[in-house]
C-alpha cells in the first residue's frame, strides 16, 4: 500500500469542521467517502490540522494509505469529479512511508481576514470579519509582536481541549493592509483550540481602544481565558500553509 499526500482547498461554511463528528457533515467524511468509491474499500485520512466549523483552508494537507489503482497524477481529477464544488484536491503525490500529515509538520500558518467599510461586504460575508469602526493598526501590530515567542497560551484556549500542554511557539505574527481591510497571519509550531480566533479577538479589542497593546504580557501570564478578548468569527479564518521544513528565519 502506498502512502499518499493530498493538498486540499475548501470552503468550510457548510461544514462542521474537518474531523468527523456526530452532529453534522464534515470535510473528512466527504473526502473519505470519495476515496472509498475509488479504492473500493474504506480509506482513513489524517489531516495536518482539524479546522473548526466554518473555517476554511487554502492548503490543508492530508495523508492516507491505500492500494488505489488510479494513477497518482490522475487522482486529483478523479477525486474532484466525486467531491462537491466547495472541496477541491489541488495536488497529490506518493510520499515515503514515514510521512504523516500531522506529526511530520513543523509549523502552520493561519490567515485571518478583517474587512472594513460603511457596510458589510455581500460577496465576502462568509470569508471575513466585517468591523465597521476604524482600527488602530499600529497598536494591533505592537500587540501581535508581543504574542511572538514561546508562551503558555492557556488564556487564548477555548474550553473543550484535551491537550497535555498549552505551551506553543508563535514564530511570527504578520499584518498587512489590503484593499478594504486587514490580513493577519500567525505562524506557529501548533495551535490550541480556537487559539487564533481568540488572539484575533484580543487584537481587535486593542485596535478598537478597549485595551492596550501593553496588556498582552499580563494576559499571557494570567493563563485565564476570561482575561483575553472575544472569539473572532470562524468565517475569517483560513489554514493557509502547512510547513514540513522550517521556513527561513523561523528557527
Amino acid at each position: 500500500m502506498a502512502n499518499y499526500k493530498l493538498i486540499l482547498e475548501y470552503d468550510g461554511t457548510a461544514y462542521n469542521g474537518f474531523q468527523i463528528q456526530n452532529n453534522g457533515i464534515t470535510i473528512q467524511e466527504v473526502l473519505e467517502s470519495a476515496l472509498a468509491k475509488l479504492a473500493k474499500e474504506p480509506v482513513k485520512v489524517i489531516s495536518a490540522g482539524r479546522t473548526d466549523a466554518g473555517v476554511h483552508a487554502l492548503a490543508q494537507v492530508v495523508s492516507f494509505r491505500s492500494g488505489l489503482t488510479v494513477p497518482v497524477d490522475r487522482l486529483p481529477l478523479a477525486l474532484n469529479s466525486l467531491l462537491p464544488p466547495d472541496i477541491r484536491v489541488k495536488s497529490c503525490e506518493i510520499v515515503p512511508d514515514h510521512f504523516h500529515a500531522q506529526y511530520s509538520a513543523v509549523a502552520k500558518t493561519y490567515l485571518y481576514r478583517i474587512r472594513q467599510g460603511a457596510s458589510a461586504p455581500v460577496f465576502e460575508r462568509h470569508y471575513c470579519w466585517w468591523i465597521r469602526r476604524p482600527l488602530n493598526r499600529e497598536a494591533m501590530l505592537e500587540a501581535g509582536k508581543l504574542l511572538e515567542g514561546t508562551h503558555d497560551f492557556a488564556a487564548f484556549t477555548a474550553s473543550g481541549s484535551s491537550v497535555k500542554s498549552t505551551v506553543r511557539t508563535l514564530f511570527r505574527y504578520g499584518q498587512a493592509d489590503v484593499e478594504g481591510g486587514l490580513d493577519l497571519r500567525f505562524t506557529a509550531d501548533g495551535f490550541l483550540y480556537k487559539m487564533v480566533r481568540n488572539m484575533v479577538g484580543t487584537l481587535v479589542e486593542i485596535g478598537l481602544g478597549k485595551r492596550r497593546a501593553a496588556d498582552i504580557p499580563a494576559v499571557i501570564a494570567s493563563k485565564n481565558r476570561d482575561c483575553a478578548g472575544v472569539t473572532a468569527p470562524a468565517s475569517g479564518l483560513f489554514l493557509e500553509r502547512v510547513w514540513y521544513e522550517h521556513p527561513a528565519g523561523l528557527g
